[in-house]
């Protein structure tokens, strides 16, 4: 069993692209009602959360990362929505691509390949947190929508000892 010093908590996500994290921190600053807004520089969409893992499996992502290289997708980013227990407003796409849910297919897939296990399957819900600690929003959709072109992955640290805080990028596609 790793100690709590070798665990790391990771997760493999797209990455803005810096317009189009701003155009995401934007609508994140004109929601009303209470709660803060994600970080600017926290602004990603999860494609597998791997949680505290050893750092040596952390590192077999690392390695398998590239496996992740993808061609640019289109995302429009128009849809509004709350998870309530954990009081997150999050964007997403009203109309997921399915190369997105192909590509979280493939992260799925590496994180299996390095022996994690995260958790029981859920269904894939493309979202970037905007705001936590926040009422549900008072509309559904935002109109214009944030029109991203994703490519980037990365592998992201989230914290330090397996705990959640500070993000380091640790790999990139």
């Amino acid at each position: 069993m790793a100690s709590k010093t070798d665990m790391q908590r990771v997760f493999l996500a797209l990455w803005p692209d810096t317009e189009s994290r701003a155009a995401l921190a934007r609508v994140a600053a004109r929601l009303d009602g209470p709660g803060r807004a994600v970080p600017t520089a926290h602004l990603h969409l999860t494609l597998a959360f791997a949680g505290p893992i050893p750092a040596t499996r952390a590192k077999c992502l690392s390695a398998g990362i590239t496996q992740l290289a993808t061609d640019t997708i289109e995302l429009t980013l128009d849809q509004l929505g709350h998870f309530s227990g954990p009081r997150i407003t999050w964007i997403g796409p009203s109309a997921p691509p399915q190369a997105l849910a192909t590509l979280a297919e493939r992260a799925q897939a590496l994180c299996d390949d390095c022996s994690i296990d995260t958790g029981p399957a859920q269904p894939f819900r493309p979202h970037v947190s905007l705001r936590r600690h926040a009422d549900p929003p008072s509309q559904d959709r935002i109109d214009p929508p944030v029109c991203w072109r994703a490519a980037t992955v990365v592998l992201v640290e989230s914290g330090s000892n397996g705990h959640p805080g500070r993000y380091r990028i640790l790999a990139r596609t």
